[in-house]
């Protein structure tokens, strides 16, 4: 396993020699890119001579007159071989760029570049930690999946007291290992995953349809992938690149969804249904686009309940795991529906609550179960998709034959 480790300028770079070498004590090979401001506080041949490895320090080698197209495709290579990147220190100006998506030297390319986890820990002056643009930055890095490990409080270099003190190393190496150090508890898990809206036409150009932007669903596909499951995803209409899982399968209707989901039903083993599927569509869609100065009166009917028909049809063995996005008595109706629809456990979260939910980054709500309910504090999606497939695995541990909650 390979992780890149950006140290950037402040007086705790020098805490990154000891980061490296937590590291390499669990195998893990370092290779260091460190800023121009890096360097005033620590040579990079301290970091050579920890490592065996290159320390990259600019965005193109002088090594040599050849070296320019190696150097200049450096940053794809490395973001490509690594598992994870880490960033500790990391100053206010590194946020910042990273934000915003500002590709100013090696490093900040790299955050760019990559795909892997990204782990970063923030040390600065107390008043800039505070600060709102930089609590910004930070909100939307959290929002993109990078996990935080914030600064400790006590007695700056600059003199003030309080938060800013880079993290303490073992914690700042439990976080990343927590990102890196994947487990295969889903391995030979057939895990099937509904995500994203449906869209119910009334002509033409015109759907019934609702906010799910997907985002929920597509991170479980990723966090399931990450623990060694194979993955079908059936997916409504989104702006999503989909993870690659072994299958996936793009739908539109409600009708078409039941359809894909049946046939692929009898091979899963875990079946997650976080896909808003609408609950009703136009009796009678016209084949021409309705005008304008027509009235519009629509006649509804119920779709097909799809989450009821699994649980009702599945064979001992399989789990089945449903959503329920809520604006009032999230959990009375939750457990209700877990009742109803033989479900092993159901997530609900009160899509009313600002900043979560529908559209947003972040999410928050509780899993319930018959014998228990688990509180999942506001989290990113993908953090959330964690929590889900521990529940999942838990359920797995406890019986062998999924309890049907008649």
């Amino acid at each position: 396993m390979k992780i890149a480790l950006g140290v950037t300028g402040g007086i705790a770079a020098y805490k990154a020699a000891e980061i490296a070498r937590r590291l390499q004590d669990r195998n893990i090979r370092v290779q260091v890119i460190m800023t121009d401001s890096a360097q005033e506080f620590v040579r990079p041949l301290t970091f050579a001579a920890l490592t065996g490895e290159k320390v990259i320090t600019e965005m193109f080698s002088q090594r040599d007159s050849n070296s320019t197209l190696d150097s200049s495709v450096e940053h794809i290579s490395v973001a490509q071989a690594i598992d994870a990147l880490l960033v500790a220190p990391a100053t206010a100006a590194t946020l910042a760029r990273f934000a915003h998506g500002l590709s100013e030297d090696f490093l900040s390319t790299l955050y760019l570049a990559t795909t892997a986890p990204v782990v970063v820990a923030p040390a600065m002056n107390v008043n800039m930690w505070r600060h709102a643009a930089t609590q910004a930055n930070l909100e939307t890095l959290r929002a993109r999946g990078v996990t935080i490990v914030e600064p400790s409080q006590g007695y700056l270099a600059c003199g003030m007291v309080g938060e800013g003190r880079l993290a303490d190393t073992d914690e700042i190496v439990e976080a990343l290992l927590a990102r890196i150090v994947q487990s295969e508890d889903l391995k030979g898990e057939n895990v099937l995953i509904s995500a994203g809206p449906t869209y119910e036409p009334i002509d033409p150009v015109r759907f019934l349809g609702n906010r799910s932007s997907g985002k929920m669903g597509y991170a479980l596909a990723e966090a399931a992938l990450r623990r060694g499951a194979r993955v079908t995803l059936v997916s409504g209409p989104t702006a999503l690149t989909p993870p690659a899982v072994e299958e996936f399968v793009r739908v539109e209707t409600c009708a078409q969804m039941r359809e894909a989901l049946l046939a692929r039903f009898g091979r899963a083993s875990v079946t997650i249904m976080s896909a808003a599927v609408s609950d009703f569509s136009p009796a009678n869609v016209a084949g021409q686009k309705i005008k304008r100065e027509a009235a519009m009166h629509l006649d509804l009917q119920p779709t097909a309940d799809i989450l009821a028909e699994l649980g009702s049809g599945r064979a001992p063995g399989q789990l089945l795991i449903g959503f329920a996005a809520e604006t009032q008595n999230a959990a009375e109706n939750a457990r209700g529906k877990l009742k109803r629809k033989h479900l092993d456990a159901i997530i609900v979260n009160d899509v009313s609550r600002p900043g979560i939910g529908f559209g947003s980054e972040r999410n928050a709500g509780q899993i319930i179960t018959a014998d228990e309910v688990t509180e999942i504090p506001e989290m990113s999606k993908l953090e959330m998709a964690g929590c889900i497939l521990d529940a999942v695995v838990k359920l797995r541990a406890g019986r062998q034959t999924p309890k049907v909650n008649a």
